[in-house]
């Protein structure tokens, strides 16, 4: 029996042992076929990474290559035109203070006439009331000092006139070769930033349309001057460069020409603006105030049921009307907002939005400037473009 027991746990032994070693040999073969899978991936992912590496080097070769020699040879040309417009900036500096010096004298010299003006007033009276006798020699004499002091003062008058229109000049100047700094400083930092980051130039960075401001009457041109910016703030657009011609005529206060370079929208997406802008406005006319039709259906704002117009007019609208009844105001005047033209007569106030060749067309013609001629070419356009405004701004 005791044997029998034995050769049992023998054979009990052994099973467990040939089961053992099955499950450590299945373990084996797992173990072996998932380092076998590891092995495989790690090597898909280090042929992944060699060819990114391979195509990131090509691309920093042909950046090395192409892009940072243009880039630096750019750099150093708009750096010298920086370092010039600086020196300028420099030399109109100085020249304003030694213009303020010389002003500074003058004042003092004409104080100093004014004070031996009274002085020989007070001599002649004493001549006058010591003696009678010698009266119309010494008054001649005293009348003829007084003639010089005179022609004096109305000189140094003058000279201090001259010397304050220099000073305005020289502060134009000034101020344009500031905002011309400006531009061309935002201009490099946008192309560095575009060049660097591998992105296009944003289209707000960019100018995407021009402006034109001019009025025959120089006492409203700072007025409207003011009114035409907010028009172009309240549109979207920004100011990009500005710049000032000088009227032929060389008195203070006289009109002078304005041009304004706009960037923010392109200008097929301010022609529709304007449009719809130009529609509100007319519908406060009988017949909307165009010679087509269509030109009286008003805008329409979210929230206002149709047939209603709102109680105050949105924000660019408002804007608007306030440059139209400024312009209203001047006895001849134009202003122009990329497509949108408004043109002011002594009769008549027109607005129309113009196709880009219609715009280059009448830049050719150099009509721009001219309110009666623009007039003229404003009343050829199709109906629809047109909108005839005198009645509206009107009293």
């Amino acid at each position: 029996m005791t044997t029998v027991i034995l050769v049992v746990m023998c054979v009990v032994v052994g099973a467990l042992e040939l089961y053992a070693g099955k499950q450590s040999r299945d373990q084996a073969d797992a173990f072996t076929r998932r380092i076998e899978e590891l092995n495989d991936q790690v090597t898909k992912q280090n042929n992944v990474l060699v060819t990114v590496g391979e195509r990131l080097t090509a691309e920093l070769a042909r950046v090395k290559q192409d892009v940072l020699p243009a880039l630096d040879d750019r750099l150093r040309r708009n750096t010298g035109q920086v370092e010039e417009l600086a020196g300028l900036v420099h030399r109109a500096d100085d020249h304003l203070r030694a213009q303020a010096g010389r002003l500074h004298e003058l004042e003092q010299q004409r104080i100093t006439l004014a004070a031996l003006r009274r002085k020989l007033g007070e001599v002649e009276t004493s001549v006058r009331t010591v003696t009678r006798a010698h009266a119309g020699t010494a008054a001649g004499k005293v009348d003829a000092a007084l003639e010089r002091l005179a022609d004096l003062e109305r000189g140094g008058t003058q000279i201090l006139e001259l010397q304050r229109t220099l000073t305005r000049t020289l502060e134009d100047v000034e101020d344009i070769v500031a905002e011309l700094l400006q531009f061309t400083e935002g201009e490099l930092n946008g192309t560095v930033t575009a060049a660097l980051t591998g992105r296009p130039r944003a289209p707000g960075d960019a100018v995407t349309a021009a402006g034109r401001l001019w009025t025959r009457d120089g006492q409203l041109e700072d007025i409207l001057c003011e009114v035409y910016e907010r028009c172009v703030r309240v549109n979207r657009l920004n100011v990009r460069f500005r710049t000032a011609e000088g009227a032929d005529d060389p008195a203070p206060g006289s009109p002078g020409r304005r041009r304004y370079f706009l960037g923010g929208h392109a200008c097929e997406d301010l022609a529709g603006v304007f449009s719809a802008l130009l529609i509100s406005t007319g519908a406060d006319l009988p017949g909307g105030g165009a010679r087509g039709s269509g030109h009286g259906l008003a805008r329409v704002e979210p929230g206002v049921p149709s047939g209603v117009r709102p109680a105050r007019p949105p924000e660019d609208e408002a804007a608007l009307k306030a440059l139209l009844r400024t312009l209203a105001e001047c006895s001849g005047a134009v202003a122009q907002i990329g497509p949108l033209l408004a043109v002011r007569t002594r009769g008549e106030l027109l607005c129309a939005v113009l196709t880009a060749a219609q715009s280059l067309e009448l830049e050719s013609d150099e009509v721009f400037w001219d309110p009666a001629a623009a007039a003229v070419r404003l009343r050829r356009l199709p109906s629809h473009q047109l909108w005839d405004l005198t009645g509206w701004a009107g009293p």
